[in-house]
């Protein structure tokens, strides 16, 4: 579903423009703001990697980003996806970027949890009454004293970050092709 969304958002761009001229202040600066969000995302999902490391569905994680929200990956995917967006130079495509994403990983998790329960039966259900899906809380937070983790866990965290750091130029070719007329803008987005 994200690839579809992500192939629907990029055909869009083909013949969307920003509202803001490239170059410009607000432009500029709703694209750095989305590389904010974007680094955030990455170190998050990092830090989620290195807590889950090879772990995943074969014991409970509630220790690090787990312990204060059940979905921490897909709370910092719709973090990025929001800066993915704002690559774009406007407000409207961060926004679309973002809920979409919320939208669809909102499905996901649910299925995630139904799964997880089970897998670990009532421990992964008292699990889901005390710690919220998407919204952290942050005074349930702990940590374990140390993390496990091999080169697997480093390449898939390598290979995480590249996806979202990668709308960068490829917004930035976008923005030049519609400057240089060689995309028509049909429509501009603020």
């Amino acid at each position: 579903m994200l690839a579809a969304a992500s192939a629907l958002g990029i055909g869009i761009f083909i013949v969307a423009g920003p509202y803001w001229r490239d170059g410009g202040l607000v432009h500029e600066g709703i694209e750095w703001i989305g590389v904010g969000l974007i680094t955030i995302c990455v170190l998050g999902r990092a830090w989620c990697i290195l807590h889950i490391g090879s772990r995943k569905n074969l014991e409970m994680v509630e220790d690090g980003p787990y312990s204060v929200v059940r979905h921490p990956m897909y709370v910092f995917a719709i973090i990025g996806a929001y800066g993915m967006g704002a690559q774009a130079g406007g407000l409207t495509a961060a926004l679309v970027c973002g809920f979409v994403t919320w939208t669809i990983l909102s499905m996901l998790s649910e299925a995630d949890d139904e799964t997880m329960v089970e897998i670990f039966g009532a421990r992964y259900f008292h699990y889901m009454m005390r710690v919220p899906a998407f919204i952290p809380n942050f005074s349930l937070y702990r940590s374990s004293s140390s993390l496990t983790f091999g080169p697997r866990q480093l390449v898939v965290m390598c290979l995480d970050a590249m996806i979202f750091f990668a709308s960068i130029p490829v917004m930035e070719v976008f923005d030049h092709l519609h400057e240089s007329g060689t995309l028509p803008t049909l429509l501009w987005l603020p």
